[in-house]
C-alpha cells in the first residue's frame, strides 16, 4: 500500500509546484534594457551654463502675460463675413508695475473684448490704451493690479550679431514658454512700411501666439519684441527696445504715433544713374517721384533731385532718410540740401503727418 500512495504523492508535489508562482530574480539576475552611468558629467562651463540659462527663464516669466481677444464677425482679418465671433491670443510683457503691458498690434486691433492672464494665473481685463500698425507695437493697460513684475528694457544698438537670445510668450494657446537662438541679423523687416528702423532678425522660434512677447538678451533685458516670423518659420523679427522706448510716450499720452512725412517715392543710387544725374558719386537718396500736394512737392522737391542731407544730418542710402523723416516732429520746417544735375540746392520743407495710403481690401 505503501508503494501505491508513493507515485501519487510525487505527481502532486510535482503539480503544486508548476502552479506556484515564479520567485522573483535576484538583484543580480534583473534584465536592464538601458543604460545608467552616474559617472558621466556634462563640463563644468557648459553645466554652468545650463543652469544660468534655467535660472534667467524663471526670472523672466513672472512679467510675461497672456493676452486674449476677442473679434465681432467681420473684424478679423480671416473672416470673411457674419458668424461667430473670433477669438485669438497673443503674447505681452509688462513694463509699469501698475498693469502696462506691451504687445503687438496686431493682436489687440479691432477687438471688442480683451482679457490679460498673468503668469500667477490671474485675469484682468484690459483696454487698449495705443497702438502703432506700422510698426505694429501696442500698449495695454489693465486695472485693479499693483507692485506687478516688470522686465526691464535694454539697448538695442549694443545687440550684436551672433549674440545669445531668448523668444518668450504663449505660441498657439500653450502655456509659458522659451525658444532659444542667436541674433541673425539686424536689418530690414518683411513689413514695406516700416520707418526705417533695423529690426532685429532671429533664428529663436516665434511661433504662432507669440507676437508681443519679449526678445530678452543674457542680462535679461528686453532688446526686442517679438512681431513676426518668415512663412517657413525659421527667421523671426523682433521690433528693437530702442525704438519701442521712442514710441511708448506718444502711445500712452496719444494713443498713436505721428510719424514724420515727405510725400516722396525713393531709391538707390545705380551705376547707371551717376552719369545721367551728373554725380561724382554714389551717395544721396535718389528722388523716383514726388506725390502731388505733399510736403515734398510744396517744398519744391524734383524727380531725380538727389537728398544728400536733411536737418544737417548727412544721407547716404534710402533707410536714412526714412528713419531721419519718420522721427520727426510733425509741423517743423527742415533744410534740405539737393543735388540737381550736379547741383547743390536748398530748399525748405515742413514735415507733415504720415498717413496710411494703402486701405484694406473690401470684401
Amino acid at each position: 500500500m505503501s508503494r501505491s500512495r508513493r507515485p501519487v504523492l510525487l505527481v502532486l508535489t510535482l503539480a503544486v509546484a508548476l502552479l506556484a508562482p515564479a520567485a522573483p530574480p535576484s538583484a543580480a539576475q534583473e534584465v536592464k534594457y538601458w543604460r545608467e552611468d552616474v559617472a558621466i558629467t556634462p563640463a563644468p562651463e557648459l553645466s554652468r551654463f545650463n543652469q544660468l540659462l534655467a535660472d534667467l527663464a524663471e526670472q523672466l516669466r513672472p512679467a510675461l502675460v497672456q493676452v486674449r481677444v476677442r473679434r465681432a464677425p467681420g473684424k478679423d482679418k480671416d473672416d470673411d463675413g457674419p458668424g461667430e465671433p473670433r477669438r485669438s491670443s497673443g503674447s505681452g510683457f509688462i513694463i509699469e508695475a501698475s498693469g502696462l503691458i506691451v504687445t503687438n498690434a496686431h493682436v489687440v486691433e479691432d477687438v471688442d473684448w480683451l482679457q490679460v492672464r498673468l503668469a500667477d494665473g490671474r485675469r484682468f481685463t484690459g483696454k487698449v490704451v495705443g497702438q502703432d500698425g506700422r510698426v505694429d507695437l501696442a500698449l495695454v493697460r489693465i486695472d485693479g493690479a499693483s507692485n506687478l513684475p516688470t522686465l526691464p528694457v535694454g539697448d538695442s544698438n549694443r545687440v550684436r550679431v551672433g549674440e545669445f537670445v531668448m523668444a518668450l510668450g504663449h505660441p498657439f494657446g500653450l502655456e509659458q514658454s522659451v525658444s532659444f537662438g542667436i541674433v541673425s541679423r539686424k536689418g530690414a523687416p518683411l513689413t514695406v512700411a516700416a520707418p526705417g528702423f533695423d529690426f532685429i532678425q532671429t533664428d529663436a522660434a516665434i511661433n504662432p501666439g507669440n507676437s508681443g512677447g519679449p526678445l530678452v538678451n543674457m542680462a535679461g533685458q528686453v532688446v526686442g519684441v517679438n512681431s513676426m516670423a518668415a512663412r517657413n518659420g525659421s527667421i523671426g523679427f523682433a521690433i528693437p527696445s530702442n525704438l519701442v522706448k521712442l514710441l511708448v510716450p506718444q502711445l500712452a499720452t496719444k494713443g498713436k504715433v505721428e510719424w514724420g512725412w515727405l510725400g516722396v517715392s525713393i531709391a538707390e543710387i545705380g551705376d547707371d544713374d551717376r552719369d545721367r544725374l551728373k554725380l561724382r558719386e554714389a551717395r544721396g537718396v535718389l528722388v523716383r517721384g514726388v506725390m502731388p500736394g505733399e510736403p515734398a512737392d510744396q517744398g519744391g522737391v524734383l524727380a531725380d533731385d538727389v537728398i544728400i542731407a536733411l536737418d544737417g544730418t548727412t544721407l547716404d542710402a534710402p533707410r536714412d532718410l526714412q528713419r531721419v523723416v519718420s522721427t520727426m516732429p510733425v509741423g517743423k520746417r527742415v533744410r534740405v540740401v539737393v543735388l540737381r544735375a550736379g547741383e547743390q540746392k536748398e530748399m525748405e520743407i515742413t514735415i507733415g503727418r504720415y498717413q496710411e495710403r494703402v486701405e484694406r481690401p473690401q470684401r
